[in-house]
């Protein structure tokens, strides 16, 4: 639902039923009393100075100032004094309308010179701040993953567009959480589920867990994990199996655990019954 900034009513309405906050009791006290003290003394200068009876005196009182009360100060209390009512609920609307959201985007980005500088440039003219940035290189084009701080009012539609301009191949982006920010146990729990959601991210959590490249072409000579090498193999539900590299920082026995841990859990989250087609 669109807000207009310079409604307060516009801005504080419910979404569902369309109806305004309550303001704050001792707000509200005040404002009737600031409305109704004027009124009723009037009322009580022009009365008292008739030549009325004194019951009758009252009971006009009595009248006139419930009448004005009722049809004259509590409607301006609440239009007149509506943004000092609810300056508490606008305050809270604000913080709200203005907190940014977390993104994921995973781009195919072109491996030239410049390219992130141009991807960087259309995300800073929305008011995006990139949080982390992860690269998995290839032979003619990279895989960039993306953590964003997104200000309010930037869509998903924004984002792909910005890839786009920036001059990307292909852009996904979702809503994230903190836990794209995390390390340690916390990122591999986010790791796996992610490819719990999409076994086809499987080959991306890996790279990412171990902070590894993915080879593409794999050589066939490349064997299963031997401890110390600088090349992991893991199978895949795809059938073919996954190669990744780590040149100057060789694998170790748990890295490789991790890896075919999330391999089969993509295996499972692929044939669910437990059965291989």
């Amino acid at each position: 639902m669109t807000r207009s900034s310079g409604s307060t009513a516009a801005s504080l309405r419910c979404d569902s039923c369309g109806q305004l906050p309550e303001p704050g009791k001792a707000r509200l006290t005040l404002a009737n009393v600031a409305v109704m003290l004027p009124i009723e003394l009037a009322v009580h200068a022009v009365v008292v100075q008739t030549h009325l009876s004194y019951p009758v005196k009252v009971l006009l009182l009595a009248l006139t100032a419930t009448a004005l009360v009722i049809w004259v100060a509590e409607p301006s209390v609440m239009r007149f004094l509506r943004s000092w009512l609810h300056a508490p609920a606008l305050r809270q609307r604000q913080r709200l309308d203005t907190a940014t959201d977390l993104w994921r985007a995973r781009v195919l980005v072109d491996d030239s010179p410049g390219s992130l500088e141009r991807i960087s440039h259309q995300l800073a003219r929305r008011g995006v701040n990139i949080l982390s940035l992860h690269i998995h290189p290839g032979a003619q084009a990279s895989v960039d993953e993306f953590v964003l701080a997104v200000p309010a009012g930037v869509d998903e539609q924004d984002l792909v567009r910005a890839f786009s301009t920036g001059g990307c191949l292909s852009a996904r982006v979702w809503p994230s959480t903190a836990l794209a920010l995390a390390d340690g146990q916390t990122k591999a729990l986010s790791l796996a589920c992610r490819v719990a959601q999409d076994p086809l991210e499987l080959r991306y959590a890996v790279a990412e867990l171990l902070v590894a490249e993915p080879v593409m072409s794999p050589s066939p000579a490349v064997r299963s994990f031997v401890e110390g090498s600088e090349f992991l193999k893991i199978p895949s539900p795809a059938g073919e199996p996954m190669v990744f590299s780590r040149i100057g920082e060789p694998f170790t026995a748990a890295e490789s655990a991790r890896a075919h841990r999330l391999s089969e859990l993509a295996a499972v989250a692929t044939h669910p019954t437990g059965h291989a087609p």
